[in-house]
């Protein structure tokens, strides 16, 4: 790979998170402990509503995993999943004996609808997974009040909506029951790997907690560092090991007060886009409502059917070029496992067949510099235009 060339995505990582790394390491404590437990009060803080609980997780998909868990899902229950998404969002209810049940999304948002969710509901249905595609809100009081009518849980897929608004509330902070964000390599803000669990209902947090680390009845955490005799604890169910060590905890408390200011720099790097591609053979990325705020994890664009180029050729002209790019997603339909295992085919999602057969993300990561974006424009030109 040439010197020069953008890759599709890189983290920001600066003297803060690395001393406070190197703060964990020196103190003894590298696993759960005191960083994790501030992590966690911090992201609530952040949220600004005292009334939920954050559990740090080892990712995502774990957090979602636990979550669904907590509700009882399990063998002979449903479970209504957007098919245009990451595999984790349906692998997680197949962890428990339950069925994923694929749904196609909106044409302009690439995000469920409350529409495709209520047709898709059964007497076996006991939850669904909204997923804020690329940071940008689903309807959620359109679901929200779906999913309520017919007393199904609602778990946000939030992997890429930190810090999204929807109706000027912050994601994690509506009337969900679950909320599920991502601390991946890749997205708006991270540990490496890591996710939070948000949630109001103190049986759910607490089921997460024990769940999370063994299904023990005691932190180990607390019996660590107990100047009594602490050494006893109570196996109280067959528990998972998705605990975030305070390694990773401390990147994400300084990532977090940066996550603001990310932000803000995404919606800027995604505004200079709007502005420079315009009048070309591609469709923008849908833009948030006066009310909304898009956290900008990825900028997708779609190809136009009139051009004579595959995506697949967009992209290796495009590298060919020195700027990486990626497809969000390969829907779960198209998929081995998905595919054979519930007899799915791409006349069943019409929609996301066709956004993902011409769907391309450009790079969009606060690392970049305006001549970095500048190099995305021209060569999306020249690919597209023969300039």
């Amino acid at each position: 790979m040439s010197n020069n060339f953008l890759p599709f995505a890189l983290p920001e990582i600066g003297n803060e998170e690395i001393a406070e790394v190197v703060d964990s390491l020196k103190s003894g404590w590298v696993t759960t402990g005191p960083k994790t437990k501030r992590f966690e009060l911090e992201f609530v803080d952040f949220l600004g509503d005292s009334s939920l609980e954050a559990i740090a997780v080892n990712s995502a998909t774990s957090g979602l995993h636990l979550a669904l868990e907590a509700f009882g899902v399990g063998e002979g229950d449903e479970v209504i999943v957007p098919t245009y998404t990451f595999t984790a969002t349906a692998e997680i209810v197949r962890y428990l004996g339950a069925t994923p049940i694929m749904v196609d999304v909106d044409p302009h948002t690439f995000n469920m609808t409350h529409e495709s969710f209520a047709n898709a509901i059964s007497e076996r249905t006991k939850a669904v997974i909204p997923v804020h595609f690329a940071g940008l809100s689903c309807d959620m009081d359109s679901i929200l009040s779906v999913a309520k009518a017919n007393n199904i849980y609602v778990v946000e897929d939030a992997a890429h909506a930190l810090p999204t608004k929807y109706k000027g509330k912050l994601i994690g902070t509506l009337e969900s029951d679950v909320t599920v964000f991502s601390f991946y390599a890749n997205k708006t803000m991270t540990t490496g790997e890591g996710g939070m669990v948000v949630t109001r209902n103190r049986e759910i947090a607490k089921r997460c907690k024990i769940m999370r680390l063994h299904g023990i009845s005691r932190d180990a955490f607390d019996r660590y560092t107990s100047t009594k005799p602490a050494w006893a604890y109570e196996v109280i169910a067959p528990g998972y090991k998705y605990n975030m060590p305070d390694i990773s905890a401390a990147i994400g408390i300084h990532q977090l007060v940066k996550l603001p200011a990310f932000q803000k720099k995404r919606e800027a790097m995604a505004e200079y886009y709007n502005e420079e591609l315009q009048n070309l053979p591609i469709t923008l990325p849908s833009l948030p409502k006066e009310r909304d705020t898009h956290a900008w994890h990825l900028y997708p664009i779609k190809l136009d059917t009139t051009l004579a180029i595959s995506r697949e050729v967009f992209i290796e002209k495009m590298a060919d070029l020195g700027i990486g790019c990626s497809v969000h997603f390969i829907p779960l339909h198209l998929h081995p496992y998905w595919r054979d295992t519930y007899k799915l085919c791409p006349e069943m999602y019409p929609i996301a067949q066709d956004i993902y057969e011409r769907e391309v993300s450009l790079p969009l990561y606060t690392k970049m510099v305006e001549s970095d974006l500048k190099r995305v424009v021209d060569a999306v030109k020249k690919v597209l235009l023969g300039d």
